[in-house]
Formats: structure tokens, C-alpha cells, sequence
């Protein structure tokens, strides 16, 4: 099997509420809050784990507090040797607007995404305004249900919770098996020696902690969605 590892790119960031991840932990305490893009380094296809925002504004200072460049979705496949169109599959976490504004860049991509969360996405519940049905609207996506293996090495892991059909992304790197949440979370979800903190966004909040512990056990290296030393590490492992 070949070597795989994970590379973080950095498309996006905002300022929130830490309380947004961790439900009834931190609220009152302003954060940055990262949006990643993640190659697949080493698997047989050109893979992207989301496709981050098309528009941001970097709030004054946020590169320098973070510790790493912000960049938009083409400059950062650009530093990777990708160019969009090269883009072999997208694997949606989820549908939430900030994961998926830059699919339309990737042409020749198979979007595979949980059909329980595409299901949302066409009739999304005003609860949730981070849906937008036309941002999927006419491009090639691919619905599956449950754990899948997407090629040796790399399985969907189906977390629902955060959104009706979240996945996370586990990879089998040299360190262990790495996952990148699909759920939103920071290192805060994860306090050691006490159970995992579910999303201060959830649809349905036990679904959301009993994901929370399930990908957390499933890890050997854990990649919390939006934690900012995720974006300080060029390769998942270094």
C-alpha cells in the first residue's frame, strides 16, 4: 500500500463564539475558526476532502495569531503542485456552505457525499441557514449510506449529528490511523481523560455526542475540522 498522508490547506477562516463547537463549554470567548481543504497525499486518485469557502474576508491580524497563510481555493492547490481541474473525487464532511462553495472549480470531480445529508440539502430546514441546494446544482455527485471504503486505505466513516449526514475521513497513515472530523469541532471537543464535548451546532444533540466519541476512538491522530494547529502542519503525520 502506498504511503498516504493528509495536507491541510487553509481556505478560509472567520472569527465565532468558541461555544459554536463545544456545546455549553467556552461561550463569551471570541475565536478564529479555520476552513480547511485536505489532499490525500499518496492515494491511487486526486482526492479533496471539501472545497472550503469562494469568498472570505481574513479578519485584521488572523494570519499572524494562526500562524499560517490564508489563502484562496486555487493559490492553495497551487501549493500543493494541484491545479482544480485535476480533482478526482470530493469527499464532503458535510454541506454546510463553508465546505462546499468551491466544487463548481473542480469539473471533473465525483462528489461523494452521505445521502442522507444531500437529502437536507435539496429541502433544507430553515433551522439550518447554512444550506445552499444550488451550490451541488448540476454537478456529478455520487450518494452513498454508512462506512464506506473508498480505496485501500481511506474509509467514510458515517457521523451524523452536527448535520443529518456528516462523514468523517479516516486514513491509514505510517502513525496510525488519521481522521478528519465530520463534524465542526476544535481541539477543545477532545479534553483528555473526559468525554468528548459535542458541537454547539447539532441537529439532533444525541446523535452529535455519541458521534463525538465514536470518531474519537476511531482515531490514533484525531484532526478536529477547524482547529488551528491542524493548519500549522504541512503533512498529516509530519
Amino acid at each position: 500500500m502506498r504511503e498516504l498522508r493528509i495536507l491541510p490547506l487553509a481556505v478560509g477562516v472567520n472569527e465565532t463564539d468558541q461555544g459554536v463547537m463545544t456545546y455549553l463549554h467556552g461561550y463569551g470567548r471570541r475565536i478564529l475558526l479555520p476552513i480547511y481543504a485536505f489532499v490525500i497525499e499518496g492515494a491511487r486518485q486526486r482526492i479533496l476532502v471539501d472545497t472550503g469557502l469562494s469568498e472570505f474576508r481574513v479578519p485584521q491580524g488572523a494570519e499572524e495569531k494562526l500562524g499560517f497563510p490564508v489563502l484562496g481555493f486555487e493559490e492553495a492547490l497551487a501549493r500543493v503542485g494541484l491545479a482544480p481541474g485535476e480533482i478526482e473525487i470530493i469527499v464532503h464532511t458535510h454541506l454546510h456552505n463553508d465546505h462546499c462553495e468551491n466544487d463548481a472549480l473542480c469539473p471533473n470531480a465525483e462528489i461523494w457525499v452521505q445521502r442522507a445529508e444531500m437529502a437536507f440539502l435539496r429541502r433544507p430546514h430553515p433551522v439550518d441557514h447554512r444550506y445552499d441546494p444550488d451550490l451541488l446544482a448540476g454537478l456529478r455527485v455520487r450518494e452513498i449510506e454508512g462506512d464506506v471504503l473508498l480505496e485501500e486505505g481511506i474509509e467514510l466513516l458515517f457521523s451524523p449529528g452536527h448535520t443529518p449526514g456528516g462523514q468523517s475521513v479516516a486514513v491509514t497513515t505510517a502513525r496510525g490511523r488519521a481522521v478528519i472530523t465530520g463534524f465542526c469541532c476544535n481541539a477543545e471537543n477532545f479534553p483528555p481523560r473526559a468525554p468528548a464535548v459535542a458541537p454547539g451546532v447539532h441537529l439532533d444533540l444525541i446523535q452529535a455526542w455519541e458521534t463525538a466519541q465514536r470518531i474519537r476512538q476511531a482515531a490514533d491522530l484525531l484532526i478536529p475540522i477547524h482547529d488551528p494547529a491542524v493548519g500549522r502542519m504541512r503533512r498529516i503525520p509530519e
